[in-house]
């Protein structure tokens, strides 16, 4: 039932050799990794609006475009930087690999974990604004607003379980539909006030104030409009999920995301200037441009509202498809475990996306689905990886000296220098509303993938042959002496003796007494099966079983040369339901693991299945 359900959900196993007809074509590729970046300007302009309004009030629809316009420059340099990394870094990875490769493995790393946050927070923050975006149009659902993103997340997740190419299918149509929807609504909008000559109606809660616009309140704004630029390195994270020719369409695919999101933040920015919105709890401000321009209860209201919900929604697609492909990075490297280099059944990073889902699920649960205590902890983590990718692509060229590479590291270098300034004001401006949580999470990851790195490296050196291999092959013959356990005697250790009986040389089974009236039965018992091999009591007046056994083997080991082995034969019952597992003792499952930890003892269970 369990496989008939797997089928259903996430469809036929795949072969490896599938794997390049799932890749990314443009036209699929632009929707599924830049719809974070796209989708950002349906809650971006709000963000600014939020800090602006309370100090200026109706002055601060100017200052809002000076805003948008400095977000947008950024946005157009951090473009033409990301293009050199796609040409020097075709594999992928992003920040981590250009930080690691020429400014060290702790940049490396720390661009790792800030990027891995920042992902994490784009499913939780996207999902939110989704169903924000829902619950405008349908207020009676907002008291359901957690439940509802927890369920979003779940689609997502499965939808991505399936694999790329119909992860793309499925979530690519929906961006572009969002992207038409938009554009339709900013024509209009302007078309009816600059054509047409209608005035917007003016914000009635909001008043002429005697404030200026000053630095500080400028680059607080920024900075809260910054999270339109999230989303614009995953394309160069993702170059492996494109076809060939891959760098050429990932170029593509970043220059066409800079185009969009020039014209649908800068426009959208321009509506809310000229139709006067000001944020609100029950209803965004996209929708309240749209009730304006198409009337709240027009189809093209409802198409704004829909599309506006399912790409931000899509944009939590973004970090599905690039996260789980930087942890298969990472894990390659040694510094997450190695369960997320595996492909799963449709030939994606499975593992990733599952641990991806419910991570977001639980920052989402923890904030009750609110998207303004999210967006503060946003947007710092980026601009972190922002940075250190920039600066390592400078000091790459400047390493290298390269062809033209003075004018490459300058491009490089003034991104670095914009990304870093940026970092800063978001980070400073950003701090006491939560971001001190993301300066302490950052070195706590790269604190636990150190360690996990240093696991596997003395894993890797325990297990490393350094002599010639033939050495190691015992060319006389090995004697092993058997070790068979019995608590009591049953089908379980029967099958363990006949085991025993074909591979050991000598065989004892040994038993350790706390009763010696049960001891006698057992006895009793052992001599009607009529084999000659010895029963070895110990006598345990503690009840210390284990450490008796233990205490046995150890004396055993001592006693043999380096041509002889022990091999303890340990019988254990297998139980079909999990639960009944806590209604017997796991005295066999300790031995197990206490035996294992001796390094020259071998330990074969031999399962005993328990039909029910």
């Amino acid at each position: 039932m369990f496989r008939k359900i797997q089928s259903l959900l996430l469809g036929k196993t795949l072969k490896t050799t599938d794997l390049h007809g799932e890749k990314f074509s443009v036209l699929w590729g632009l929707p599924v990794l830049s719809s974070d970046a796209i989708s950002s300007v349906a809650y971006a302009s709000e963000e600014i609006l939020l800090v602006l309004i309370p100090i200026l009030g109706l002055a601060a629809y100017k200052p809002m475009l000076y805003v948008a316009i400095a977000i947008t420059v950024l946005l157009l340099i951090l473009v033409f930087s990301y293009r050199q990394t796609i040409d020097n870094y075709p594999h992928g990875g992003g920040s981590y690999i250009v930080a690691s490769e020429n400014l060290g493995k702790g940049a490396g790393l720390v661009a790792a974990a800030s990027l891995t946050i920042d992902y994490m927070l784009t499913v939780a923050v996207s999902t939110c604004a989704g169903t924000a975006a829902i619950t405008s149009a349908f207020p009676a659902l907002l008291q359901h607003r957690t439940i509802i993103t927890v369920a979003v997340i779940g689609i997502l997740a499965i939808g991505n379980l399936r694999g790329m190419k119909d992860s793309a299918k499925l979530f690519g149509i929906p961006t572009y539909l969002f992207m038409f929807c938009i554009i339709a609504m900013i024509v209009t909008g302007i078309f009816k006030v600059v054509v047409l000559g209608e005035t917007p109606a003016q914000a009635p809660t909001l008043k002429q104030t005697g404030e200026s616009l000053g630095l500080v309140l400028f680059l607080k704004a920024f900075a809260a409009g910054c999270t339109a630029l999230t989303g614009v390195e995953a394309v160069s994270d993702g170059i492996p999920n494109f076809r060939d020719p891959a760098q050429k369409n990932a170029k593509r695919v970043l220059g066409l995301l800079a185009v969009i999101v020039f014209i649908i933040f800068g426009g959208v920015s321009f509506l809310a200037t000229m139709y006067k919105v000001s944020p609100r709890p029950d209803i965004t401000v996209t929708a309240q441009i749209a009730t304006q321009i198409f009337g709240s209860g027009s189809i093209m209201f409802y198409a704004v509202q829909a599309t506006t919900a399912i790409i931000l929604i899509m944009a939590a697609n973004t970090a599905f498809a690039d996260l789980p492909l930087l942890l298969s990075i990472l894990a390659k490297d040694g510094y997450v475990p190695r369960q997320f280099a595996s492909r799963g059944k449709r030939l994606g990073f499975s593992n990733g996306i599952v641990m991806l889902f419910l991570v977001a699920s639980t920052l989402v649960i923890a904030v009750g689905a609110d998207t303004h205590l999210l967006l503060p902890l946003y947007a710092v983590g980026v601009f972190m990886s922002f940075t250190l990718s920039q600066f390592g692509m400078f000091m790459k060229w400047y390493k290298s000296k390269e062809g033209k590479w003075k004018h490459k590291a300058a491009i490089n270098g003034f991104g670095a220098l914009v990304t870093a300034v940026t970092c800063v004001i978001i980070g400073s401006t950003k701090f006491i509303h939560g971001a001190w949580i993301i300066f302490l999470l950052i070195p706590f990851f790269v604190l636990v993938m150190t360690r996990v790195r240093r696991h596997y490296n003395k894993v890797r050196d325990n297990l490393k042959i350094d002599t010639d291999v033939s050495q190691l092959i015992k060319k006389c013959k090995v004697s092993n002496h058997i070790i068979v356990p019995i608590q009591t005697l049953n089908k379980s250790f029967i099958k363990s003796l006949n085991y025993a009986l074909a591979i050991g040389d000598t065989i004892e089974v040994y038993h350790v007494s706390t009763n010696d009236e049960d001891t006698a039965k057992l006895q009793e018992k052992y001599n009607k099966l009529g084999v000659d091999i010895p029963l070895v009591i110990d006598h345990a007046p503690y009840r210390n079983v284990n450490e008796t056994l233990l205490k046995y083997i150890d004396k055993k080991q001592s006693e043999f040369d380096s041509n002889e082995t022990i091999t303890i034969v340990m019988p254990q019952f297998v139980i079909r339901k999990w639960w009944h597992q806590t209604l017997h003792n796991q005295t066999s499952l300790f031995l197990r693991t206490a035996i294992m930890k001796r390094r020259n003892i071998n330990i074969v269970t031999i399962p005993y299945i328990i039909n029910e």
